[in-house]
């Protein structure tokens, strides 16, 4: 039986015109038809929310010289009904890496609602957002405290066919370099121009879904607001998202996150 994921590391050569160059890459694949969240989920009822759209079916981070490309795939075409510039709209993804730093953070931020694990810290996120670089930027130092310094913004995310990508400078993530032995989590949600006070440009998941909102979820913030995250052999998604409320909606259990390596 074919497995439900998989993950590759695959190093890449590349003969140039002026000689030769060489790519560290990393690459994982996500089991399709799992946009929802803990297991019970539902999109907006707006027509733009289009099955698909926030399923992650792959991921992938590129090292060439001085950069680093990050590329993610769903499950349906990219569109841009709001006229975001870039080729998409609805979709907003963090990437949280590993970079092999010391320390890092278990925490995130509300509008989010999930921890991570001990031992599964983060040192950079990376925003893909359809929004302008000085609005995410301006939101992550306004909201974030501490942790907007470790927020990397590219400068420019495109979408196209049905990947997300945006290209960031190595220098911007620090760590070792080492991308292929990096962790990774990507945490897919969507890009909420008009977000609550506290909110990261994140759309909430409230008990019924709405024109703007997702569904299945708890009208306190409890509940994780997120649709999809990668999954690897120890980590599975409706473990790490699963939640507890009490009955003021505040968290009794809190989604918990892993790290994803090759």
């Amino acid at each position: 039986m074919k497995s439900r994921f998989s993950l590759r590391a695959i190093g890449i050569a590349s003969v140039l015109a002026l000689g030769t160059a060489s790519a560290l890459a990393v690459e994982f694949t996500d089991p399709k038809g799992d946009d929802k969240g803990p297991g019970n989920y539902t999109y907006p009822t707006d027509p733009v929310y289009k099955a698909g759209s926030f399923d992650i079916t792959k991921f992938s981070a590129v090292k060439s010289g001085s950069n680093v490309e990050f590329s993610l795939e769903v499950a349906s075409g990219l569109d841009d009904p709001w006229g975001m510039g870039g080729g998409f709209a609805v979709q907003m993804a963090f990437i949280f890496i590993k970079t092999g730093a010391p320390g890092g953070y278990t925490d995130t931020w509300t509008g989010i609602n999930a921890k991570f694990a001990p031992g599964n810290e983060w040192n950079k996120v990376v925003v893909l957002s359809p929004q302008k670089k000085a609005r995410v930027t301006g939101e992550a130092e306004a909201k974030l405290g501490g942790m907007a310094k470790d927020v990397v913004v590219p400068n420019i995310t495109r979408g196209r066919g049905r990947v997300i990508s945006a290209t960031v400078p190595l220098s911007e993530l620090g760590g070792d370099g080492n991308v292929d032995g990096w962790g990774y989590q990507v945490v897919m949600q969507s890009n909420e121009g008009f977000p609550a006070a506290g909110d990261f440009l994140t759309r909430k998941v409230n008990e019924y879904e709405g024109q703007h909102r997702f569904g299945g979820g708890n009208d306190g913030d409890c509940d994780p607001h997120v649709m999809d995250v990668l999954e690897g052999p120890d980590a599975k998604q409706s473990d790490m998202l699963a939640y507890a409320c009490a009955p003021d909606g505040k968290a009794t259990k809190t989604a918990t996150l892993k790290m994803i390596k090759k």
